[in-house]
């Protein structure tokens, strides 16, 4: 009987992960030996057929433009899994990284890359083995996502709309003995302020690699 999730959610595999494409990556096959070693007695995986195409590969209404304006397709995979009495279908874009595969760069190995790793994190995300991995991959996505836009909370882009308004403060003609004064603090406190950011960046940090299993 396959464990508890807890249990492989707390199994090490940062033994078996390697880089690829600038992420974490675990090998699938690796992940079906794991499962067998912890209790599952029938674990496969194979991909969802496009019953309209043949193909395993699902190519949606959406395009879109890269850097040099060539237009290129939204590409969709997906995998059947199952582990013993779990079944289900993980589905997921065709990416090399966390970049979409484009038309000129497809090809069946691509394909596979994609298709294994809708594997791992279908297992990751309904067994718990590996499941760590994932959500340090989606606290960093999201902060990618966010990097660009100054009307999100992240916390550099606060600091530099922060400066952005004591520059400019500056430029309307405020010393800035007297913009510490309007805001009721001395100029070192203000100076103090701004490097505030740097050490809470710095605590999220070390709080998010805190090891849970080394207790």
């Amino acid at each position: 009987m396959l464990k508890s999730y807890s249990d492989l959610r707390n199994l090490d595999v940062s033994k078996w992960v390697e880089q690829r494409d600038g992420a974490d990556y675990l090998n699938w096959a690796k992940v079906v030996d794991l499962l067998h070693e912890n209790g599952a007695e029938k674990v496969y995986f194979e991909p969802v057929v496009n019953e309209r195409t043949g193909s395993s590969l699902y190519m949606t209404e959406k395009e879109f433009k890269d850097s040099k304006g060539n237009v290129n397709q939204v590409y969709e995979t997906a995998v059947k899994v199952v582990i013993d009495d779990i079944e289900f279908i993980q589905r997921g874009p065709v990416t090399n990284g966390s970049n979409p595969v484009k038309d000129n760069s497809m090809s069946q190995q691509r394909l596979w890359n994609c298709q294994t790793r809708l594997f791992v994190k279908g297992v990751a995300i309904r067994t718990g083995l590996g499941f760590d991995l994932w959500l340090k991959e989606e606290f960093k996505s999201e902060k990618d996502n966010w990097e660009d836009d100054l009307s999100k909370h992240d916390i550099f882009k606060i600091k530099e709309r922060c400066q952005e308004i004591y520059t400019q403060k500056l430029k309307e003609g405020l010393t800035v003995k007297e913009i510490a004064e309007r805001l009721h603090k001395t100029e070192d406190e203000v100076k103090a302020i701004f490097t505030y950011f740097d050490t809470l960046s710095n605590f999220e940090k070390d709080l998010f690699n805190i090891d849970t299993k080394s207790r």
